[in-house]
């Protein structure tokens, strides 16, 4: 369909859902994930392929904003697993490379409380573009939530339509922090 592509990740599925090391994921949670490859066009202004671990139930959804993405040449920095070499579990790393991810069995950010990414059920969308932001610190470091700047999803925009007519909740509407980057999807 398309005559190049550069490929982005190509981990298989025990690759992506190996355990991480620092924080045990009862294999109950990893039998629910699954990988799925996904296309969009990244900020060089090429087609790239990523993967990205999500709930089994979301799979379709996923899919959907994905082919969205690629339509409307939303760009995307990078889709790939946070159980890459490239980022070990470390979600600060994979915000810091502006990385677009699902699945990642871990805490919010500084809290005790398991996100929802850990069960599948969220997806992170451009990290430097969309940023998370408290009162006292934002998540990547040194970034500006630019509604003007390509890449960031914007409330009314038909990314942030798109994921919530499928019922997705937002980030960014959250009154004591914003999240933009971040979509979840709870049954």
């Amino acid at each position: 369909m398309y005559s190049e592509i550069t490929i982005d990740s190509s981990l298989d599925k025990t690759a992506a859902l190996r355990q991480n090391p620092s924080l045990f994921c009862p294999e109950d949670i990893i039998k629910c994930q699954e990988i799925i490859e996904v296309m969009y066009y990244s900020f060089d202004g090429k087609i790239h392929q990523g993967q990205i671990v999500i709930h089994r139930e979301l799979i379709e959804d996923v899919r959907k904003i994905f082919n969205l993405i690629l339509e409307q040449r939303f760009p995307i920095t990078s889709v790939i697993p946070d159980a890459d070499p490239r980022f070990h579990w470390d979600d600060d790393l994979a915000m810091e490379a502006g990385n677009s991810s699902g699945f990642n069995y871990r805490m919010i950010a500084r809290t005790t409380r398991l996100s929802n990414h850990a069960y599948g059920r969220a997806i992170d969308i451009n990290p430097q573009q969309n940023p998370y932001i408290t009162k006292d610190f934002a998540k990547p470091k040194n970034t500006i939530y630019n509604v003007k700047a390509p890449g960031t999803i914007v409330r009314g925009d038909i990314i942030f339509s798109s994921f919530r007519e499928m019922g997705w909740a937002w980030g960014g509407d959250w009154e004591d922090r914003k999240d933009y980057q971040h979509f979840e999807k709870l049954i």
